[in-house]
Order: structure tokens, then C-alpha cells, then sequence
């Protein structure tokens, strides 16, 4: 649908339209930056909304979390805890070490393909590093099952990150019951069954974990706050009672999950491809982080990101030109209003076009092309280059009332991802082919094909992690 979309904006020379879905819903797709930053700065109170759909109200556990719920006091209740409590700067700092345990995990990982002759899905290797982390700073722990020899996933593990995936791709217009809520249960088109589905996986993974911990906490077995887990059951209100329900901390650590697996791995693994198809890129990339850590002395640590300008170029470009997702979460009209001259009537769903901003040729010279040293500025010495992009030519995370709060967590897993597998490694494609296919996916954004490289050690041997 999305290429369809864009393809009748590109016919009409238009960056805004209107289209009626069946049902009444409005949907207004926006590729203008201008139009964009009009709706998410100077009117962002009116697009705090956001449409109910089956999928949003199942992966949420009925709107009690903070992503994909409706604008109420229950999601201020929510985004409070998560600014004051978990996305903290001094809780970013808290959970540095597992992080830092699970870079050296990739690498590890990783480098048993190396001694082993064989090569890398490099998109398994990103979406577990993402999901590694994600586990272990929320539950203290990298594996849901039985640990793997090689530091990979395990069965539970590829089941709970496709889990993740799939749900985040069924949120919102992906049943019927979506444009006709009267048929909301009846799942006449069986959507509902596959939403049902994967969200059932991703608990059952996940809620042992919790229950089993708020037993520890209220049985005063456990003490001391370790990970997210602990911070969550431990928060008490003005009364001293539990501040979140079980129901509450399970709700937010499934949409936890998918707000950071998602993104950082999709970015690495198109920079990957596209690096390897321009190995010059590649060779300017490694020689930054080999001028800033060195080649004989340490791995690339959170510490050096800020030095890291063309390793944080590389993906910044790829999450202009390579998005996950076509468009950013459906912001709705809380009332009639005007943006960039246009009528927009109260209720109608604002798409922000990740692809289409990203890809405009009125705000992006030779618009499809994969160039990091867009993004320098400068000699690129001087002036940091961060992830993040304000002016919304383009999304990497969504900005804004609604916007990620998560962006210092995403940037240094985005970065200390690609900073390691270039540092580590050199990359080329597998088998015969001199080049990756960069081919997209008819029905998203992602390679056609998981990106399968060869990897080769190019540190000296005792620098390498042993897990």
C-alpha cells in the first residue's frame, strides 16, 4: 500500500494529500519537511492522538502503556516514569556494563564465524545484538532459554525477536477491523489471529520473567535493583504502594521490546550492505575508528561515539535512505486545523513519510544515493554528527509530544553496532558475488535478501573477547 501511496503523490507532484479509507478514516501523508515540522512543533498538542486499532490495543495490553496509545492521563502517567526512571542520563550510565557485555558478545559471536570459514547473516547478527540488549538491561539476562556455545540465539530467542518484528508491523491498518471497527473480534480477514499471536509469544517469553521477579521483591528475597525489571516493580506511589500494576510493567516491556530492536538493526544492516559495495566508504569509516581507538590497543567503547563522526554518518544516511517503516506512527487531529495552508479535519491520521522525506528530491541532492559525507559538516572534525535530526528531512527517531524518548539508548546501540563490526572485521560478499543485491522487499523497506557477508579478523588475536 505504501508504494502505492507514494507513487499517486509522485503522479499528482504533491508532498501532502488526503486519502478516505473505507470506513470514513482519513489518512494525510506528509514527504515536506516544512509541513512536518509545522505539524510536530508549532501544532504538536493538536497531533498528540493516536488512532485505535486492534493491533495498538493488543501489543499494549489495552492502552496502558506509553507507545501507540491514545493522548490521556494514562499515557502521561507512563511517559513520567519512563523520562524520570528508566530513559534517564543517570540511568543510561547505570546499565553501561551490560551493554558493554553485549558488544563484546556480537563480536564474539561474530568471530566463531571467522575461525569456523563461514559467513554472517549479518541482519541475525544486528536484530540479536538489539535483542541481547534489550533483554539483558530490562531482565538481567541474554537468553529466555538454553545459552547457545557461540553466544547466538537460541530457539526462544529467533521466536521472540520475529515475534517483536511481526507485531510492530501489524499496529495499525492491518485488519479489516481497522477500518471497520464494528467488526472489531470477528477477525473476518484473520489478521486479528496473527496479532493475537504474536503477542502471545512475546509474553510468554517475557512474563515468566516478571512474575517470578515481583515474588522475589514482595517475598523480600531480592534486594537490590540490578536492571529495568527492578526499577519498575520498585516504584511506589505518594502512599508507598506498587506505583505500576503487573499488568502495566508487563504491557510496557513488550512495547519496550519493539521500540528497540527495530530500528538500530535495520540501519546497520543496509550501512553494512551499502559499505560493502563501496568499499572506499568502508575504508574511510574503519580508518576513523582506527585513528580514534587504534588498531593494537582496545575495542571501540561508548566513549569514543562522540569522536565517531563518519561511523555515525554511515548511519545516519541509511536511516535516511533505508527506513524500516514507510511511515512513523499516525498522529490524529484532536480538532479542525490548518497546516502549510492545508485543511485537516479533526480525526484524521497524519502519516509522517519516512520515506518520502527521506527521499525527496527537493530536500536531498541526487536523493537515492548512499552518501554519508552528506551529513559532515564542515571537515567533519569540528562539529559532532548525531543520529538524531530535528528539521525532520528525514526520521530516524520519531520527534515531538509523541516522539522517542529513547534516542540517547538508540544512538549508542545503532553506533557501537556498526562501530564494532567495522572495527572487528573486514567484510566482503559471500560466494561468487562481487556485490550485495540491495533489492528491497515488496511489502516494506528491509533487503529483499538478509544481508550474508564474509567476515576476516583484522585485529591482532588477543584484542577479541572470550565469552
Amino acid at each position: 500500500m505504501f508504494r502505492w501511496i507514494h507513487e499517486v503523490m509522485k503522479d499528482m507532484d504533491t508532498d501532502i494529500c488526503l486519502i478516505r479509507l473505507p470506513g470514513g478514516a482519513n489518512l494525510i501523508p506528509v514527504l515536506d519537511p516544512a509541513i512536518a515540522r509545522e505539524m510536530l512543533r508549532k501544532q504538536d498538542a493538536v497531533f498528540a492522538d493516536r488512532p485505535v486499532s486492534f493491533g495498538s490495543h493488543t501489543i499494549s495490553g489495552g492502552y496502558v502503556t506509553t507507545a501507540a496509545v491514545p493522548y490521556n492521563d494514562q499515557w502521561r502517567k507512563m511517559r513520567k516514569v519512563l523520562t524520570s526512571e528508566i530513559v534517564s542520563p543517570a540511568r543510561h550510565k547505570w546499565l553501561h556494563d551490560k551493554r558493554a557485555q553485549e558488544a563484546d558478545n556480537l563480536v564474539s559471536y561474530v568471530r566463531s564465524h571467522c575461525v569456523a570459514g563461514k559467513g554472517v547473516d549479518v541482519r541475525v547478527a544486528a536484530q540479536h545484538y538489539c535483542g541481547n540488549v534489550m533483554r539483558k538491561i530490562v531482565f538481567g539476562r541474554r537468553f529466555f532459554g538454553r545459552a547457545t556455545l557461540d553466544g547466538g540465539p537460541g530457539p526462544m530467542e529467533v521466536e521472540h525477536v520475529e515475534a517483536v518484528l511481526g507485531a510492530l508491523k501489524c499496529l495499525y491498518w492491518s485488519c479489516l477491523s481497522d477500518y471497520f471497527p464494528c467488526l472489531w473480534g470477528w477477525d473476518v480477514d484473520g489478521k486479528e489471529k496473527v496479532i493475537k499471536e504474536a503477542n502471545e509469544t512475546i509474553r510468554r517469553c517475557q512474563d515468566p520473567i516478571i512474575d517470578e521477579r515481583i515474588r522475589q521483591w514482595r517475598s523480600g528475597e531480592r534486594k537490590e535493583m540490578d536492571d529495568l525489571l527492578d526499577v519498575f516493580i520498585t516504584l511506589k506511589d505518594e502512599e508507598g504502594k506498587p506505583l505500576l500494576t503487573p499488568h502495566e510493567i508487563k504491557s510496557q516491556a513488550v512495547v519496550g521490546m519493539m521500540a528497540g530492536i527495530d530500528n538500530p538493526s535495520n540501519a546497520v544492516e543496509w550501512a553494512m550492505a551499502e559499505l560493502i559495495n563501496q568499499p572506499y566508504l568502508m575504508a574511510k569509516a574503519t580508518k576513523e575508528i582506527d585513528l580514534v581507538v587504534g588498531k593494537e590497543n582496545r575495542m571501540v567503547q561508548e566513549s569514543d561515539i562522540d569522536k565517531l563522526n563518519y561511523v555515525k554518518a554511515c548511519a545516519r544516511e541509511a536511516f535516511r535512505l533505508h527506513p524500516l517503516l514507510p511511515f512513523n506512527a499516525p498522529h490524529v487531529a484532536t480538532q479542525d486545523t490548518i497546516v502549510g495552508g492545508y485543511f485537516i479535519p479533526k480525526g484524521s491520521s497524519a502519516l509522517l513519510s519516512r520515506y518520502g522525506l527521506g527521499r525527496n528530491p527537493k530536500t536531498w541532492t541526487n536523493s537515492l544515493k548512499f552518501d554519508p559525507e552528506r551529513h559532515l559538516k564542515g571537515d567533519g572534525d569540528n562539529d559532532e554528527v548525531v543520529l538524531t535530526e530535528h528539521d525532520l528531512r528525514f526520521v530516524s527517531f520519531s520527534t515531538g509530544r509523541r516522539g522517542c524518548i529513547a534516542a540517547m539508548l538508540g544512538t549508542c546501540m545503532t553506533t557501537m553496532l556498526l562501530a564494532r563490526l567495522l572495527q572487528c572485521f573486514a567484510w566482503s560478499p559471500t560466494g561468487n558475488a562481487k556485490f550485495v543485491d540491495l533489492t528491497e522487499a515488496d511489502d516494506q523497506l528491509s533487503l529483499a535478501t538478509p544481508l550474508k557477508a564474509f567476515p576476516v579478523t583484522r585485529l591482532t588475536p588477543d584484542l577479541y573477547p572470550v565469552i
